[in-house]
Order: C-alpha cells, then sequence, then structure tokens
C-alpha cells in the first residue's frame, strides 16, 4: 500500500486529497472520500459562512475519519470563515487565492494543520516561510483558478525547493498520474475533477454528464485579461466570456458581471450558461461512481505501476 509522511502527519490511510471545489465540495463528497482512506475537503464557497458551519457538522455525522474545509482568501467571508472552522474544530485547512498569513497564528494556536495551495516556487517558500504543514502545488492542467507552470514542471521544482511535504495537483486521474506525481517527488496527490463524477457528488447531474462526454480537447481558460484565468468546460457560457474577453469595446466590468454565478448556476442547476469548471484529464473520466472506488483505483493503479515500472523498461 502507498503510504508516505503526509498519512502520518494527517492521519488519513492514502496520500490523497480530494479536491476542494467550489460549490461541488460538500459533505456527502468530502465524508466519502474519507471514509474511503483519503483527505475529503470542503468547498467554503457554499451559500454563505452558516451553510459552511452546517455542512462541516453534516461530515462529522458521515464520518469518523479526518476531513478539511478549503478556504477561497479572497472571498468576502474569508475572515469570518478563518474564525467558524476553529469554533467549530476543524483541524486541516487548505487555502487558496491569496496569503494566509494573517490567520496563521490563530490557526495553529487551534491545532490546525495548514496547506496552501500554490502555483509557483516562490509562493511554495512563502508559505514554507509562514509555517505550512504541507503545499499543494497545483499545475495548470487544474480545473478552476489556474496558474502559468505545468505539473510536470512544477512539481519537481517546488518538491526540491522545499523542506515540508508537496502535494502534487493538476492533471490527475488516474493511478498513471498518482504515480507519476510521486515519482517526480510529490508526497501524495490532489484529485479534482475525477470525483465530480462521485455518486455521492451532489452537482446537478448535467454536470457529470458533460464531464462524462468530454474529450481530451474540451476545456479552455478564459480570464486572463482580468488576471484570473480559469479553466472550464467549453459550452456557450464560455465561449461568450472569450468573445467579450477580445472584444475591446468590453469593459472588464460588464465582463466580470456576466460570469458572476455562473458556477453556481452550472453546480447547482446545471444551466447550459453556467461555468462547468474541469481540468484536462476530464476527458479520461468515463463513468459515475462510488468515491471509495476512484480511491482505490487510483492508489492501487498507482501502486501496480510503481511495482511494474522497471518490468516495462527491460522489455
Amino acid at each position: 500500500m502507498i503510504k508516505s509522511k503526509i498519512c502520518g502527519i494527517l492521519d488519513i490511510r492514502y496520500p490523497l486529497f480530494q479536491g476542494g471545489m467550489a460549490w461541488a465540495a460538500d459533505a456527502s463528497l468530502a465524508s466519502a472520500v474519507s471514509n474511503a482512506g483519503g483527505l475529503g475537503l470542503i468547498s467554503s464557497i457554499n451559500a454563505g459562512t452558516e451553510a459552511v458551519r452546517n455542512e462541516i457538522r453534516k461530515c462529522k455525522e458521515l464520518t469518523d475519519k479526518p476531513f478539511g474545509v478549503n478556504i477561497m482568501l479572497q472571498a468576502p467571508n474569508a475572515g469570518e470563515i478563518a474564525a467558524m472552522v476553529i469554533e467549530e474544530g476543524v483541524k486541516i485547512l487548505t487555502t487558496g487565492a491569496g496569503s494566509p498569513a494573517q490567520y496563521m497564528e490563530a490557526w495553529k494556536a487551534a491545532g490546525i494543520k495548514v496547506i496552501p495551495v500554490v502555483a509557483s516556487v516562490a509562493l511554495a517558500l512563502k508559505m514554507q516561510a509562514i509555517g505550512a504543514t504541507a503545499i499543494v502545488a497545483e499545475g495548470a492542467e487544474s480545473g478552476g483558478h489556474v496558474g502559468e507552470l505545468h505539473t510536470m514542471s512544477l512539481i519537481p521544482q517546488v518538491a526540491d525547493a522545499v523542506d515540508i511535504p508537496v502535494i502534487a495537483a493538476g492533471g490527475i486521474c488516474d493511478g498513471r498520474g498518482v504515480a507519476a506525481a510521486l515519482m517526480l517527488g510529490a508526497d501524495g496527490v490532489q484529485v479534482g475533477t475525477r470525483f465530480l463524477s462521485a455518486e455521492e457528488c451532489t452537482v446537478h447531474p448535467n454536470y457529470k454528464e458533460r464531464i462524462i462526454k468530454a474529450s481530451d480537447n474540451s476545456t479552455m481558460i478564459t480570464g486572463k485579461t482580468l488576471g484570473h484565468p480559469v479553466r472550464s468546460l467549453k459550452t456557450p457560457f464560455s465561449t461568450t466570456f472569450a468573445k467579450m474577453e477580445s472584444d475591446p469595446s468590453v469593459t472588464p466590468e460588464e465582463i466580470l458581471a456576466f460570469g458572476t454565478g455562473a458556477l453556481r448556476k452550472a453546480v447547482k442547476e446545471g444551466d447550459p450558461n453556467g461555468s462547468y469548471m474541469a481540468g484536462e484529464c476530464a476527458g479520461m473520466v468515463k463513468k459515475t461512481e462510488p468515491a471509495r472506488d476512484i480511491v482505490e483505483d487510483l492508489m492501487s493503479g498507482a501502486e501496480k505501476l510503481l511495482r511494474t515500472a522497471s518490468d516495462r523498461l527491460e522489455k
């Protein structure tokens, strides 16, 4: 069985995180992944602070295994969420879209392990310096907000630069991706897109159908002109968004207004005019299945590959 130091640090069976996907990662999915031996994560973008509190409490009822919360630090209620997770006794946090520096002292005093998501070596070093327990290094193959570097080049550079555990993310969808990440120097992986197809994931059926029907070139990046690039499936919404970005007569304010609430529309309503965030590996997702089966396939597939790699080279 594949284990690494992050397993001992977080008391999890497998070095596998489920991505804290906005609006999609709730107690149902997080508890299922945690019960399967990974680390389930609840998104803090979930209809307000009290709604997230309720998801945390639900998750405690559904699992006695470790789980965490992902906090988007640019959210208007980030400060409220930062205090609420202490009140609720959450012990593991991942963070994104900013620096958690202002909250670290309080979180550390509460015994919380903080694992920021980064997209560069410079950010990884900054997070290590402020006391991060580990980091998630996320390549641009991932769904949602992305950086410039891709997983294959990002992971070894980050792993060489820091002394804390590195969790690889971006384009990881099966055992091959897990094995590759470990060989690149990661201590574990974070997987998002594949868990969108989990039976326990409560996204709208239309969202799951779009993921399962996706091909290798079904995603695109929008938002670069606004300074917030996002990878999502090609839909009427994303193609219109891209056209607005390339039109000099359209203001950034108009583009932002067009995009407001688009992810929620996709996740909760299955609206074709919503934003269906997904990684490049969406074309590898073939069916809906229990989260436990996804976890087992990822980890057993990687273990088998790592054991037989030398045989393949000899052939």
